[in-house]
Formats: C-alpha cells, structure tokens, sequence
C-alpha cells in the first residue's frame, strides 16, 4: 500500500504569493498523478486553504478534483469546518450530522484513522474529551487491522523549530498520546503543521511530520535548487516491517 501525503497548501486568493501557492498544489498533484506504481490513496493533513473562505476551497477542491488517486482532507488549523464540510461534501466521507472532521477509512490494507485537532481561532491543536470518546469509538470498531492515525498538529515534542509543543493545552496532547498507546495496531502517526520535515514517537508509535507544500511558507535550510519545488511526502507499508518513508521533491 502506498499514501501519499501533502499538507498545508493554505490557499489564498488574495496574498501576494498566491499564485504561487496554488502552482504548488498544482504540481505537487501533477507529480503525484505521474507516479509509477501510483499511490493507493492521497491524504490532506490541513490548513487546506488559508483564510477558511468558500471561495479559497473551491480553488483547493478543483485542484485536488484532477488527483488520479482517491483523495481524503482533514481540518487544519487555518480552515473553517462548515466550509470544509461543504466543498468535500459531494465525495461522501465526511458526516454532515457530527461537529468534528474525524473519521476511520476502511477500504485499504491499512485503515486510515483522521482526527480532528482544530481549535477554532487558535494556532495551535486541541482534542477535548468529545473528540478522544469518538476516537476510542472508532479504534475499537477493528482493533485488530493495522492502522495508521493522521493528525494536523503533531502530538508530541518536536525538537526542530522554535516551538516544542503544538498543542494549547499540554495535558490534552499528553490524553490524546495516551489514548493512543492503548492501541497495539496503531503503527504509524502521520502529522503536518509545522512547515518542515521531522520524526518522533509516541510511545512505540513511529511519528512523521511533513513539510508544507506551499513553497513560500515552508520552514528549515533547503538547496537553493530546491526552495522553489514542493516536497511531500509517500509513506509506503509492507505488513512485514511497517510504513517506510519516502520524502518526494517534486
């Protein structure tokens, strides 16, 4: 089984760079679309667009409607969740009855379990008791299948950057860690957020931070041949050893 991963387009219409930041979404699927053997599935980790606006979506969904690849979006920090909800609406995932942009996909080797860590007006994540209940609900529907949790902000210390944590609360990431290491099939966390690449743990648990698709935005020493190329990133699972991943320049 082969994900790719982008995250944090954060399109906008009306900044500077963004023409820019759309070129990148732009190629980022193009390259993934060009792929041989092509991914199984595409996940979006968030910040989606900018601005939460209707129209930034419908810029983001048109771009991500030529993916070859089935495509499943998550909330970042940076998005609106009605506006989310509406412009992903027509692909069927997303409940339009529940607050939260959190859900489990069962159709491939590895299910994918999305969790929402959005704190409407604040930068960084949370996960109240609602969210952990939902998410203990669905890792106990299959407990036995592999599985594979993407968060937007990373919920653990990340030791590259100027901020440690990413999350308002501490003692909320420290439940949603906890929570997490309950689950033996847990074997990979995937995260976005924090604009560049990095790697930790939760407990057993491999963690990957990707780095942001948006050039402009993009943080951490880069060639110079690279800075105006996005980077994604495809995580590539084999029952036999687990998720191996592979940092894609476009």
């Amino acid at each position: 089984m082969i994900i790719a991963q982008i995250s944090d387009t954060h399109i906008a219409l009306d900044s500077p760079d963004a023409g820019q930041r759309i070129t990148d979404f732009e190629r980022a699927i193009d390259d993934i679309n060009a792929l041989d053997p092509a991914p199984d599935v595409i996940v979006h980790t968030g910040d989606i667009v900018h601005n939460g606006l209707p129209e930034e979506y419908s810029k983001a969904a048109a771009i991500l409607g030529e993916a070859k690849a089935p495509v499943y979006v998550m909330a970042g920090n940076k998005d609106d969740r009605a506006n989310l909800r509406t412009a992903f609406a027509p692909a069927g995932y997303l409940d339009r009855q529940v607050e939260f942009i959190d859900y489990a996909v069962e159709d491939f080797p590895v299910r994918l379990v999305m969790l929402d860590t959005l704190c409407p007006g604040h930068n960084r994540g949370d996960f109240c008791e609602a969210r952990l209940t939902r998410f203990a609900a669905m890792m106990e529907r299959n407990s036995d299948k592999p599985a594979a949790v993407f968060t937007h902000h990373p919920p653990y210390e990340v030791f590259v950057g100027p901020d440690r944590f990413h999350f308002a609360d501490l003692d909320v990431m420290e439940s949603l860690c906890a929570e997490m290491k309950r689950y033996a099939n847990i074997i990979a966390l995937f995260s976005g957020h924090v604009h560049r690449g990095a790697f930790g743990r939760v407990g057993n648990i491999p963690a990957t931070i990707m780095p942001c698709i948006a050039t402009s935005l993009r943080r951490g020493e880069y060639p110079e041949w690279i800075k105006t190329r996005p980077v994604y990133h495809l995580h590539r699972y084999e029952p036999a050893m687990g998720f191996v991943t592979e940092a894609r320049i476009v």
